[in-house]
Protein backbone atom coordinates (compact mmCIF):
# COMPACT_ATOMS: atom_id res chain seq x y z
CA UNK A 1 0.00 0.00 0.00
CA UNK A 2 1.45 3.33 -1.12
CA UNK A 3 0.68 7.22 -0.85
CA UNK A 4 -1.02 7.29 -3.97
CA UNK A 5 -3.20 5.24 -3.02
CA UNK A 6 -4.74 7.81 -0.42
CA UNK A 7 -7.89 9.69 -0.94
CA UNK A 8 -8.91 7.73 -4.08
CA UNK A 9 -12.56 8.29 -4.40
CA UNK A 10 -13.45 4.99 -5.51
CA UNK A 11 -11.86 3.38 -2.63
CA UNK A 12 -12.98 5.52 -0.02
CA UNK A 13 -16.46 4.90 -1.46
CA UNK A 14 -15.76 1.15 -1.25
CA UNK A 15 -14.65 1.66 2.68
CA UNK A 16 -17.72 4.28 3.50
CA UNK A 17 -20.14 1.50 1.86
CA UNK A 18 -19.28 -0.97 4.64
CA UNK A 19 -21.05 1.23 7.00
CA UNK A 20 -23.78 1.55 5.17
CA UNK A 21 -23.84 -2.50 4.39
CA UNK A 22 -23.55 -3.16 8.23
CA UNK A 23 -25.04 -0.14 9.96
CA UNK A 24 -28.28 -2.09 9.23
CA UNK A 25 -27.80 -4.68 11.90
CA UNK A 26 -27.31 -1.85 14.37
CA UNK A 27 -30.15 0.23 13.63
CA UNK A 28 -32.67 -2.21 12.84
CA UNK A 29 -32.22 -5.11 14.82
CA UNK A 30 -30.10 -4.37 17.88
CA UNK A 31 -31.97 -1.02 18.33
CA UNK A 32 -35.20 -1.28 16.96
CA UNK A 33 -36.52 -4.50 16.11
CA UNK A 34 -34.85 -7.02 18.17
CA UNK A 35 -35.23 -5.10 21.46
CA UNK A 36 -38.94 -4.64 20.59
CA UNK A 37 -39.59 -8.18 19.13
CA UNK A 38 -37.72 -9.86 22.29
CA UNK A 39 -40.17 -7.24 24.35
CA UNK A 40 -43.32 -9.24 22.73
CA UNK A 41 -41.81 -13.01 22.65
CA UNK A 42 -40.57 -12.45 26.47
CA UNK A 43 -42.03 -9.69 28.26
CA UNK A 44 -39.54 -7.11 28.94
CA UNK A 45 -41.74 -4.72 31.24
CA UNK A 46 -40.53 -4.12 34.73
CA UNK A 47 -40.25 -7.75 36.96
CA UNK A 48 -40.47 -9.83 33.79
CA UNK A 49 -38.66 -12.93 33.67
CA UNK A 50 -37.32 -15.46 31.57
CA UNK A 51 -36.17 -19.19 31.59
CA UNK A 52 -33.40 -19.95 30.52
CA UNK A 53 -31.08 -22.74 30.35
CA UNK A 54 -33.19 -23.48 33.96
CA UNK A 55 -32.05 -20.08 35.46
CA UNK A 56 -34.81 -17.78 35.59
CA UNK A 57 -33.47 -13.80 34.80
CA UNK A 58 -35.01 -10.96 33.97
CA UNK A 59 -35.92 -10.33 30.99
CA UNK A 60 -34.73 -7.41 30.05
CA UNK A 61 -31.58 -7.95 31.99
CA UNK A 62 -30.92 -11.07 30.11
CA UNK A 63 -30.38 -8.35 27.03
CA UNK A 64 -28.16 -7.03 28.49
CA UNK A 65 -26.00 -10.02 29.32
CA UNK A 66 -26.04 -11.67 25.86
CA UNK A 67 -24.83 -8.17 24.48
CA UNK A 68 -21.92 -8.89 26.95
CA UNK A 69 -21.19 -12.55 26.15
CA UNK A 70 -21.21 -11.19 21.85
CA UNK A 71 -18.40 -8.83 22.98
CA UNK A 72 -16.58 -10.65 25.09
CA UNK A 73 -16.29 -13.72 23.12
CA UNK A 74 -15.28 -10.97 20.06
CA UNK A 75 -13.11 -9.16 21.91
CA UNK A 76 -10.93 -12.65 22.94
CA UNK A 77 -10.56 -13.89 19.24
CA UNK A 78 -10.16 -9.98 17.77
CA UNK A 79 -6.26 -9.45 18.84
CA UNK A 80 -4.91 -13.56 17.75
CA UNK A 81 -7.35 -12.81 14.31
CA UNK A 82 -5.76 -9.30 13.71
CA UNK A 83 -2.27 -10.21 13.96
CA UNK A 84 -2.93 -13.06 11.66
CA UNK A 85 -4.60 -11.31 9.33
CA UNK A 86 -1.32 -8.98 9.88
CA UNK A 87 0.97 -11.97 8.60
CA UNK A 88 -0.96 -13.82 6.25
CA UNK A 89 -2.54 -11.13 4.41
CA UNK A 90 -6.23 -12.63 5.70
CA UNK A 91 -7.80 -9.05 6.14
CA UNK A 92 -10.32 -8.77 3.72
CA UNK A 93 -11.17 -12.46 4.38
CA UNK A 94 -11.38 -12.28 7.97
CA UNK A 95 -13.87 -9.37 7.31
CA UNK A 96 -15.74 -10.93 4.70
CA UNK A 97 -15.84 -14.37 6.79
CA UNK A 98 -17.14 -12.02 10.38
CA UNK A 99 -19.89 -10.84 7.84
CA UNK A 100 -21.29 -13.64 6.16
CA UNK A 101 -21.64 -15.29 9.38
CA UNK A 102 -23.76 -12.44 11.17
CA UNK A 103 -25.78 -11.71 8.21
CA UNK A 104 -26.40 -15.38 7.99
CA UNK A 105 -27.65 -15.47 11.75
CA UNK A 106 -29.31 -12.02 11.56
CA UNK A 107 -32.01 -13.58 8.32
CA UNK A 108 -32.52 -17.26 10.98
CA UNK A 109 -33.83 -14.71 13.73
CA UNK A 110 -36.67 -15.28 11.30
CA UNK A 111 -37.52 -18.61 13.86
CA UNK A 112 -36.98 -16.70 16.81
CA UNK A 113 -40.60 -17.37 19.01
CA UNK A 114 -41.70 -17.34 22.66
CA UNK A 115 -41.04 -21.22 23.35
CA UNK A 116 -37.36 -21.01 21.68
CA UNK A 117 -35.28 -18.05 23.68
CA UNK A 118 -32.28 -20.57 23.95
CA UNK A 119 -31.75 -20.58 20.76
CA UNK A 120 -32.76 -17.31 19.74
CA UNK A 121 -30.42 -15.58 22.16
CA UNK A 122 -27.25 -17.49 20.62
CA UNK A 123 -28.09 -16.47 17.13
CA UNK A 124 -28.11 -12.89 18.27
CA UNK A 125 -24.93 -13.30 19.96
CA UNK A 126 -23.39 -15.02 16.76
CA UNK A 127 -24.66 -12.61 14.77
CA UNK A 128 -23.22 -9.89 17.26
CA UNK A 129 -20.32 -11.50 16.96
CA UNK A 130 -19.99 -10.69 13.23
CA UNK A 131 -20.96 -7.60 13.39
CA UNK A 132 -18.24 -6.48 15.75
CA UNK A 133 -15.39 -8.78 14.54
CA UNK A 134 -15.55 -7.47 10.91
CA UNK A 135 -15.57 -3.90 12.17
CA UNK A 136 -11.62 -3.98 13.54
CA UNK A 137 -10.81 -5.09 10.05
CA UNK A 138 -12.91 -2.55 8.05
CA UNK A 139 -11.35 0.42 10.41
CA UNK A 140 -7.63 -0.78 10.04
CA UNK A 141 -8.06 0.43 6.30
CA UNK A 142 -8.99 3.96 7.50
CA UNK A 143 -5.52 5.46 8.08
CA UNK A 144 -4.38 3.93 4.76
CA UNK A 145 -7.51 5.42 2.22
CA UNK A 146 -7.19 9.21 3.66
CA UNK A 147 -4.80 11.21 4.55
CA UNK A 148 -4.30 13.03 7.67
CA UNK A 149 -6.54 16.10 7.08
CA UNK A 150 -8.90 13.98 5.96
CA UNK A 151 -9.58 11.57 8.36
CA UNK A 152 -12.08 13.08 10.51
CA UNK A 153 -14.12 13.84 7.06
CA UNK A 154 -13.57 10.44 5.83
CA UNK A 155 -14.66 9.02 9.28
CA UNK A 156 -17.70 10.80 9.58
CA UNK A 157 -18.95 10.26 6.21
CA UNK A 158 -18.76 6.54 6.88
CA UNK A 159 -20.66 6.63 9.76
CA UNK A 160 -23.42 9.17 7.92
CA UNK A 161 -24.08 6.71 4.88
CA UNK A 162 -24.29 3.98 7.80
CA UNK A 163 -26.93 5.90 9.55
CA UNK A 164 -28.66 6.76 5.96
CA UNK A 165 -29.00 3.49 4.82
CA UNK A 166 -30.09 2.00 7.82
CA UNK A 167 -32.61 4.28 7.95
CA UNK A 168 -33.99 3.70 4.44
CA UNK A 169 -33.83 -0.20 5.38
CA UNK A 170 -35.69 0.53 8.41
CA UNK A 171 -38.57 2.46 6.45
CA UNK A 172 -38.76 0.09 3.80
CA UNK A 173 -38.97 -2.76 6.36
CA UNK A 174 -41.81 -1.05 8.32
CA UNK A 175 -44.06 -0.28 5.38
CA UNK A 176 -46.12 -3.35 5.65
CA UNK A 177 -47.09 -1.00 8.74
CA UNK A 178 -48.87 1.39 7.00
CA UNK A 179 -49.39 0.10 3.13
CA UNK A 180 -51.80 -2.82 3.00
CA UNK A 181 -50.92 -5.78 0.99
CA UNK A 182 -47.34 -6.59 1.28
CA UNK A 183 -46.12 -8.95 3.07
CA UNK A 184 -46.82 -8.86 6.96
CA UNK A 185 -49.40 -6.37 6.50
CA UNK A 186 -50.79 -5.28 10.05
CA UNK A 187 -48.92 -7.81 11.74
CA UNK A 188 -45.83 -6.63 13.52
CA UNK A 189 -44.96 -9.98 14.86
CA UNK A 190 -44.23 -10.84 11.18
CA UNK A 191 -42.83 -7.50 9.98
CA UNK A 192 -40.32 -7.71 12.27
CA UNK A 193 -39.37 -11.36 11.55
CA UNK A 194 -39.18 -10.50 7.73
CA UNK A 195 -36.69 -7.81 8.81
CA UNK A 196 -34.51 -9.50 10.05
CA UNK A 197 -34.34 -11.99 6.70
CA UNK A 198 -34.22 -8.53 5.17
CA UNK A 199 -31.19 -7.01 7.46
CA UNK A 200 -29.42 -10.19 6.89
CA UNK A 201 -29.98 -9.91 2.54
CA UNK A 202 -28.98 -6.15 2.40
CA UNK A 203 -25.72 -6.76 5.09
CA UNK A 204 -24.44 -9.55 2.79
CA UNK A 205 -24.68 -8.13 -0.71
CA UNK A 206 -23.45 -4.77 -0.14
CA UNK A 207 -20.86 -5.61 2.55
CA UNK A 208 -19.59 -8.01 -0.54
CA UNK A 209 -19.78 -5.20 -2.82
CA UNK A 210 -17.97 -2.97 -0.23
CA UNK A 211 -15.31 -5.48 0.18
CA UNK A 212 -14.39 -6.02 -3.35
CA UNK A 213 -13.84 -2.62 -3.70
CA UNK A 214 -11.25 -2.62 -0.45
CA UNK A 215 -7.30 -2.62 -0.78
CA UNK A 216 -5.21 -6.28 -1.29
CA UNK A 217 -3.04 -7.33 0.50
CA UNK A 218 0.12 -8.41 -1.01
CA UNK A 219 1.41 -10.51 1.44
CA UNK A 220 0.98 -14.02 1.61
CA UNK A 221 1.18 -16.62 4.53
CA UNK A 222 4.79 -17.78 5.10
CA UNK A 223 6.03 -21.65 5.30
CA UNK A 224 6.99 -21.44 8.93
CA UNK A 225 3.75 -19.73 10.05
CA UNK A 226 2.69 -21.12 13.21
CA UNK A 227 0.21 -19.67 16.54
CA UNK A 228 3.77 -18.49 17.89
CA UNK A 229 4.05 -16.01 15.46
CA UNK A 230 1.12 -14.28 16.27
CA UNK A 231 1.73 -14.29 19.12
CA UNK A 232 4.54 -12.66 18.83
CA UNK A 233 2.64 -10.23 16.09
CA UNK A 234 0.67 -9.54 19.06
CA UNK A 235 3.63 -8.70 21.34
CA UNK A 236 5.07 -6.62 18.88
CA UNK A 237 1.94 -4.24 18.00
CA UNK A 238 1.69 -4.08 22.00
CA UNK A 239 5.33 -2.14 21.90
CA UNK A 240 4.18 -0.56 18.92
CA UNK A 241 1.08 1.04 21.16
CA UNK A 242 3.29 1.93 23.79
CA UNK A 243 5.64 3.22 21.78
CA UNK A 244 3.53 5.90 19.84
CA UNK A 245 3.31 9.37 22.05
CA UNK A 246 0.02 9.76 23.63
CA UNK A 247 -1.76 6.14 22.20
CA UNK A 248 -1.93 4.89 25.49
CA UNK A 249 -3.41 7.77 27.35
CA UNK A 250 -5.99 8.11 24.45
CA UNK A 251 -7.37 4.68 24.70
CA UNK A 252 -7.75 5.15 28.15
CA UNK A 253 -10.20 8.11 27.13
CA UNK A 254 -11.88 5.55 24.48
CA UNK A 255 -12.46 2.65 26.73
CA UNK A 256 -14.10 4.86 29.98
CA UNK A 257 -16.10 6.97 26.73
CA UNK A 258 -17.10 3.62 24.78
CA UNK A 259 -18.22 2.24 27.90
CA UNK A 260 -20.90 4.54 28.48
CA UNK A 261 -21.50 5.58 24.66
CA UNK A 262 -22.41 1.85 23.53
CA UNK A 263 -24.14 0.69 26.53
CA UNK A 264 -27.00 3.69 25.81
CA UNK A 265 -27.16 2.98 22.36
CA UNK A 266 -27.32 -1.11 22.78
CA UNK A 267 -29.89 -0.22 26.02
CA UNK A 268 -31.82 2.42 24.71
CA UNK A 269 -34.98 0.92 23.66
CA UNK A 270 -34.67 -1.39 26.40
CA UNK A 271 -34.84 1.01 28.95
CA UNK A 272 -37.95 2.88 26.95
CA UNK A 273 -39.73 -0.05 27.08
CA UNK A 274 -39.22 -1.23 30.94
CA UNK A 275 -38.99 2.24 32.42
CA UNK A 276 -41.58 4.13 30.83
CA UNK A 277 -43.67 1.41 28.96
CA UNK A 278 -43.51 3.11 25.19
CA UNK A 279 -45.41 1.30 22.61
CA UNK A 280 -43.85 0.16 19.82
CA UNK A 281 -44.66 2.28 17.48
CA UNK A 282 -43.28 4.99 19.57
CA UNK A 283 -40.13 3.02 20.22
CA UNK A 284 -39.30 2.86 16.68
CA UNK A 285 -40.17 6.14 15.70
CA UNK A 286 -37.80 7.66 18.34
CA UNK A 287 -35.03 5.47 16.97
CA UNK A 288 -35.55 7.20 13.45
CA UNK A 289 -35.44 10.33 14.66
CA UNK A 290 -32.21 9.49 16.87
CA UNK A 291 -30.85 8.03 14.01
CA UNK A 292 -31.46 11.17 11.50
CA UNK A 293 -30.04 13.61 14.02
CA UNK A 294 -27.18 11.44 14.07
CA UNK A 295 -26.21 11.78 10.46
CA UNK A 296 -26.01 15.56 11.65
CA UNK A 297 -24.13 14.81 14.59
CA UNK A 298 -21.25 13.09 12.74
CA UNK A 299 -20.75 15.64 10.67
CA UNK A 300 -20.94 18.62 13.04
CA UNK A 301 -18.26 16.85 15.33
CA UNK A 302 -16.19 16.33 12.51
CA UNK A 303 -15.86 19.87 11.82
CA UNK A 304 -15.45 20.78 15.77
CA UNK A 305 -12.88 18.52 15.76
CA UNK A 306 -10.75 20.08 12.74
CA UNK A 307 -11.58 23.67 14.52
CA UNK A 308 -10.78 22.90 18.27
CA UNK A 309 -8.84 19.75 17.75
CA UNK A 310 -10.25 16.48 18.48
CA UNK A 311 -9.62 16.55 21.95
CA UNK A 312 -11.72 19.48 22.50
CA UNK A 313 -14.35 17.77 20.57
CA UNK A 314 -14.17 14.75 22.45
CA UNK A 315 -14.61 15.91 25.99
CA UNK A 316 -17.86 17.80 24.86
CA UNK A 317 -18.97 14.69 23.94
CA UNK A 318 -18.75 13.35 26.91
CA UNK A 319 -19.72 16.02 29.12
CA UNK A 320 -22.92 15.86 26.93
CA UNK A 321 -23.12 11.76 27.79
CA UNK A 322 -22.70 12.51 31.24
CA UNK A 323 -25.95 14.86 31.22
CA UNK A 324 -27.88 12.52 29.33
CA UNK A 325 -27.13 9.98 31.83
CA UNK A 326 -28.29 11.68 34.77
CA UNK A 327 -31.53 13.68 32.91
CA UNK A 328 -32.44 9.66 32.45
CA UNK A 329 -32.56 9.22 36.24
CA UNK A 330 -35.63 11.79 35.79
CA UNK A 331 -37.13 11.08 32.08
CA UNK A 332 -41.13 10.41 33.56
CA UNK A 333 -43.00 10.97 30.28
CA UNK A 334 -42.78 10.56 26.82
CA UNK A 335 -42.11 13.55 25.82
CA UNK A 336 -38.91 14.22 28.24
CA UNK A 337 -37.71 10.68 26.35
CA UNK A 338 -38.43 12.56 22.91
CA UNK A 339 -36.03 14.75 23.94
CA UNK A 340 -33.45 13.24 25.57
CA UNK A 341 -32.92 10.82 22.39
CA UNK A 342 -32.91 13.60 20.38
CA UNK A 343 -29.77 14.45 22.57
CA UNK A 344 -28.51 11.46 22.10
CA UNK A 345 -28.32 11.41 18.38
CA UNK A 346 -26.65 14.61 17.82
CA UNK A 347 -24.14 13.31 20.40
CA UNK A 348 -23.91 9.58 18.91
CA UNK A 349 -22.62 9.99 15.67
CA UNK A 350 -19.93 12.40 16.51
CA UNK A 351 -18.28 10.21 19.37
CA UNK A 352 -18.39 7.08 17.37
CA UNK A 353 -16.69 8.78 13.94
CA UNK A 354 -13.97 10.56 16.33
CA UNK A 355 -12.98 7.77 18.56
CA UNK A 356 -12.51 6.36 15.46
CA UNK A 357 -10.63 9.29 13.20
CA UNK A 358 -8.74 10.08 16.49
CA UNK A 359 -7.07 6.60 16.84
CA UNK A 360 -6.59 6.71 12.98
CA UNK A 361 -4.06 9.61 13.65
CA UNK A 362 -1.72 7.77 15.74
CA UNK A 363 -1.37 5.31 12.77
CA UNK A 364 0.87 6.72 10.13
CA UNK A 365 -0.57 5.58 6.91
CA UNK A 366 2.25 4.50 5.36
CA UNK A 367 3.00 1.68 7.43
CA UNK A 368 1.34 -2.06 7.05
CA UNK A 369 0.22 -4.02 9.48
CA UNK A 370 -2.21 -2.29 11.26
CA UNK A 371 -4.64 -5.01 11.63
CA UNK A 372 -2.86 -6.10 15.01
CA UNK A 373 -3.00 -2.19 16.16
CA UNK A 374 -6.46 -2.04 15.49
CA UNK A 375 -7.28 -5.36 17.08
CA UNK A 376 -6.06 -4.24 20.33
CA UNK A 377 -8.06 -0.50 19.65
CA UNK A 378 -10.80 -3.24 18.60
CA UNK A 379 -10.23 -5.59 22.43
CA UNK A 380 -10.77 -2.26 24.60
CA UNK A 381 -13.99 -1.22 22.46
CA UNK A 382 -15.54 -4.89 22.94
CA UNK A 383 -14.36 -4.97 26.69
CA UNK A 384 -15.65 -1.26 27.46
CA UNK A 385 -19.11 -2.56 26.11
CA UNK A 386 -19.09 -5.98 28.17
CA UNK A 387 -18.20 -3.70 31.26
CA UNK A 388 -20.92 -1.36 30.77
CA UNK A 389 -23.61 -3.79 29.21
CA UNK A 390 -22.48 -6.55 32.47
CA UNK A 391 -22.41 -3.50 34.96
CA UNK A 392 -26.16 -1.64 33.43
CA UNK A 393 -27.63 -5.49 33.54
CA UNK A 394 -26.23 -6.63 36.86
CA UNK A 395 -27.01 -3.49 38.88
CA UNK A 396 -30.17 -3.00 37.11
CA UNK A 397 -31.03 -7.23 38.49
CA UNK A 398 -29.72 -6.11 42.45
CA UNK A 399 -32.05 -2.71 42.38
CA UNK A 400 -35.00 -3.65 39.88
CA UNK A 401 -34.23 0.40 38.72
CA UNK A 402 -32.87 1.01 35.57
CA UNK A 403 -32.72 4.57 36.19
CA UNK A 404 -30.20 3.61 38.45
CA UNK A 405 -28.32 1.57 36.39
CA UNK A 406 -27.85 4.73 33.63
CA UNK A 407 -27.12 7.37 36.80
CA UNK A 408 -24.33 5.05 36.69
CA UNK A 409 -22.35 5.81 33.85
CA UNK A 410 -22.10 9.41 34.15
CA UNK A 411 -19.12 7.74 36.29
CA UNK A 412 -17.38 6.61 32.62
CA UNK A 413 -17.87 9.64 31.09
CA UNK A 414 -16.13 11.81 33.78
CA UNK A 415 -13.41 10.00 33.44
CA UNK A 416 -12.96 9.90 30.19
CA UNK A 417 -13.72 13.79 30.53
CA UNK A 418 -9.85 13.89 32.40
CA UNK A 419 -7.97 11.91 30.29
CA UNK A 420 -8.62 13.82 26.91
CA UNK A 421 -7.79 17.08 28.65
CA UNK A 422 -4.81 15.47 29.68
CA UNK A 423 -4.30 14.12 25.81
CA UNK A 424 -5.39 17.95 24.80
CA UNK A 425 -2.18 19.45 22.84
CA UNK A 426 -0.66 15.83 22.40
CA UNK A 427 1.50 15.51 18.74
CA UNK A 428 0.75 12.44 17.20
CA UNK A 429 3.14 10.04 15.38
CA UNK A 430 2.41 11.44 12.19
CA UNK A 431 2.69 15.40 13.35
CA UNK A 432 -1.00 15.85 13.75
CA UNK A 433 -1.16 17.79 17.08
CA UNK A 434 -4.51 16.16 19.14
Amino acid sequence: MTNNSLDQPRTIFSWCLYDWANSVFSLVITSTLFPVYYGLMTGSGQGSEVDFFGFRVLSSALYSFAVSAAFLMAGLMSPFLSALADLGGLRKRFMAGFCFAGAAASALLYFFESGNPESSILLFVLATIGYSGSIVFYNSFLPEIASTNKLETVSARGFAMGYIGSVLLLVLVLLPLFVSGLPGSGDFSAVCRNGFVYTGLWWMVFGWISIRGLPRSDKKMKAGFSPASVIKRMMVAREEILSIHGLALFLFGFFFMNTGVQTVMYLAAIFGDAELHLSSEKLIATILILQLLAIGGSLLFARLANRFRPASALILAAALWALICVLAFFVRSDFQFYGLASLVGLVMGGSQSLLRSTFSHFIPGAEIGKSALFGFFDVLEKLSIVLGTFTFGLIHQATGSMRISALTLTAFFILAMAVFAKLRGTQSKGGFRV
